[in-house]
């Protein structure tokens, strides 16, 4: 598994990527609209250089917010390692509290966070549906049924190294 960061990537990969996993470059929640393919991050990659995993963040102050995070294939430590690479980027830029954003039907990513340390501080009711308005794209539905409607807050405090 190698990690670059996305300035070092081809534009046009990087977009290809984010369409392809979520229909377009944009992300709407409720600390704001995000073009993915314009902010830093990180990329995983196979030894085929296939794209296997990406992150992006924003730093404002002392936080880091993940805006998004996807790994192609789950339980090979994708995530958790461009997760881990972040979290120590912003212990670099003085960041103590990393933060993150998902949704009510997101069941993956509530247990996903909350193993490597993060729990949940707010909860943003019916905060999709205003997302829908800017991107009417979003689905009403997840894959197993659940209606997609709130945003839920996740941090994580960071201390010392890791």
């Amino acid at each position: 598994m190698k990690i670059a960061s996305l300035q070092a990537l081809p534009k046009d990969k990087i977009i290809h990527f984010f369409v392809q996993h979520w229909g377009s470059t944009e992300m709407v929640i409720s600390t704001g609209i995000y073009n993915c393919s314009q902010l830093e991050g990180y990329a995983c990659f196979n030894d085929q250089q296939e794209v296997m995993g990406l992150i992006t963040y924003i730093i404002r102050h002392q936080e880091c917010e993940i805006i998004s995070l996807d790994s192609v294939e789950e339980g090979k430590g994708i995530g958790t390692r461009l997760v881990q690479e972040v979290e120590h980027l912003a212990l670099t830029k003085d960041c103590r509290i990393m933060t993150l954003i998902t949704t009510n039907d997101h069941l993956h990513a509530l247990k996903f966070y909350q193993k490597r340390g993060y729990y949940l501080t707010e909860l943003y009711p019916n905060a999709v549906e205003k997302a829908r308005q800017y991107k009417p794209e979003i689905p009403y539905f997840s894959e197993d049924g659940i209606p997609i409607r709130d945003e839920i807050k996740l941090q994580k405090i960071l201390i010392g190294e890791i």
